[in-house]
This record gives C-alpha cells, structure tokens and sequence, in this order.
C-alpha cells in the first residue's frame, strides 16, 4: 500500500531530521539488467565502470554528448527515511533500484553538489545531476509518492535522493558507514 500525500506531509519533518554525517548504509542493490534487482552484502565501485555488470556502462538513462554514460549517475543514493516510507520488502512493488539508502539528510544545503562522501574503502562526489523520480516511480509508489517527492518546494531537499559519480575505486558494504570528506 502506497502512502497518502497527507501520511508523506506528516513524515517531513521527521525525515528531514536525519543525521547530516556519519550514515549507515543498508540495502545494497545491483541493477543487472531493466527491473532486476539483486541484493548484495558487498558491491565493488570502480571509476571507469560505475558497478562492474550493471547497467550503467550498458543502458544509462543519461549520456554524455559524446554518447558515454554521464558519469554522475555512477550510484544513486536513497534516504534510508524515504525508502521505509515508500517500500517494504514483503510488498509486490519493486525495490527502487538504488545502489543503497543512507540513514542521512540528503539535502542540497547538507550534501552540496561536489561534496566528497567516503563509504568503505570507495569515494564518492555528488553529482549535479538532479534525482526527480521517473514515471516508474509514479507507477510502483504512487502518484501522491511522485508529487511529493517533485513538489518545487521540496526540490532543495532532495527527497528521491541523490546520485553520485565514483572518485576513488573501492568497496561498500552493508553496515559501511557514509561520512562527509572535508575539503
């Protein structure tokens, strides 16, 4: 069952409360192919291939003009807030697809574009590209899901969450914790 926009509107302020470092990092997801997903306790972040064997190098949603995949859609990045209001692993909805959710405030006053985040033994920059939910999104949580998150005042919070390009190769696991890498 999706979430009414009125059961959404109560939850702001508690997700907006999230810690803003220091996340712990659950529900690793590889994306093979279109609407698969596979979790995983460990997933290998490499810069020139995002996820090895995920669909990022092969069918990315967003190409450079050079026709590469954009880089800043390596790993998508869910609140962990967001995802327990949306999914539970029983339903029938499929899982959103991203890389993993974060128990942190994934604002753009918090995480601004370019900030360094280390998680296991990787690094990662967040992207300029923006995360506004896809018409997939709508369909499996919910048109009330869909506006909220895309609601214009809500955009500087990022409530679909945000995506990230690899800096560092390394590797995550379930339970790494995310921190902010001070410049």
């Amino acid at each position: 069952m999706t979430p009414s926009l009125e059961t959404l509107t109560e939850a702001l302020p508690h997700v907006l409360a999230a810690p803003k470092d220091g996340a712990a990092i659950s529900h690793l997801c590889l994306r093979p192919e279109r609407n698969a997903r596979r979790f995983v306790d460990e997933i290998t972040l490499t810069k020139a291939e995002g996820i090895p064997n995920e669909r990022w190098a092969s069918q990315p949603w967003l190409r450079l003009e050079n026709g590469a995949p954009h880089p800043g859609i390596q790993v998508c990045v869910i609140p962990k807030r967001i995802l327990d209001l949306v999914w539970t692993p029983v339903g029938e909805a499929l899982h959103p697809g991203d890389t993993f959710a974060a128990e942190i405030d994934p604002s753009e006053a918090n995480l601004p574009e370019g900030q360094l985040l280390s998680v296991g033994t990787a690094v990662l920059r967040v992207s300029e590209v923006f995360n506004d939910g896809c018409v997939k999104w709508k369909a499996r949580y919910g048109a009330d899901v869909y506006r909220w998150v895309r609601e214009p005042a809500h955009r500087a919070y990022r409530l679909r969450g945000f995506l990230c390009s690899v800096v560092q190769d390394g590797q995550i696991r379930t339970g790494d914790v995310l921190r902010k890498v001070e410049g």
